[in-house]
């Protein structure tokens, strides 16, 4: 197992992984996978996306292939230069419950100390029990539930918020 950060040579990759996200865990994402098929140029766009200066994208892999990916998002606004967001986390399902998601956060998480950030934020769908699990056992809180935060065709999707203080 190694975590890693990814790069535009990545881009492919990450893409599928992307796809099969959206696909296997749409209620995780407000992207749907129709959307990101209809992209242009989807994979120009990630390989941008990965070189990007305010992002970080880190992947985890096993045997050499990605099996897991998260992004950290920082604030560019300088007021708010101290915190980040953590996004987008997805880890194929025959990988998941074997440490590697753990693994993958602490990583991220590490690297945001070692750049000076002191807060990490992120929200996840308030019955995504597996998730939630996780981010309490990294040091997460949760400070506030967004009711309705993701309108469905057919249902709302409540959200929590939650925080990590990093220690200087």
């Amino acid at each position: 197992m190694q975590v890693r950060q990814l790069n535009h040579s990545d881009a492919e990759h990450y893409y599928e992984l992307r796809l099969e996200a959206l696909l296997t865990n749409p209620d995780a994402f407000i992207t749907t996978y129709e959307q990101e098929k209809q992209k242009p140029a989807p994979i120009k766009t990630t390989a941008e996306r990965l070189s990007n200066e305010t992002s970080r994208t880190f992947g985890l892999f096993i045997s050499e292939k990605l099996a897991g990916v998260v992004t950290l998002l920082k604030e560019t606004h300088p007021k708010f230069s101290h915190k980040a967001s953590i996004l987008a986390m997805y880890l194929t399902p025959e990988h998941r419950r074997k440490g590697g998601a753990e693994y993958l956060l602490s990583e991220t998480i590490q690297f945001a100390k070692s750049i000076g950030l002191e807060i990490l934020h992120l929200s996840v769908v308030t019955d995504n029990h597996p998730a939630k699990k996780l981010y309490k056992k990294m040091g997460f809180t949760t400070y506030g539930t967004e009711r309705k935060a993701i309108k469905l065709a057919d249902q709302y999707l409540d959200e929590d918020h939650m925080v990590l203080f990093l220690e200087k």
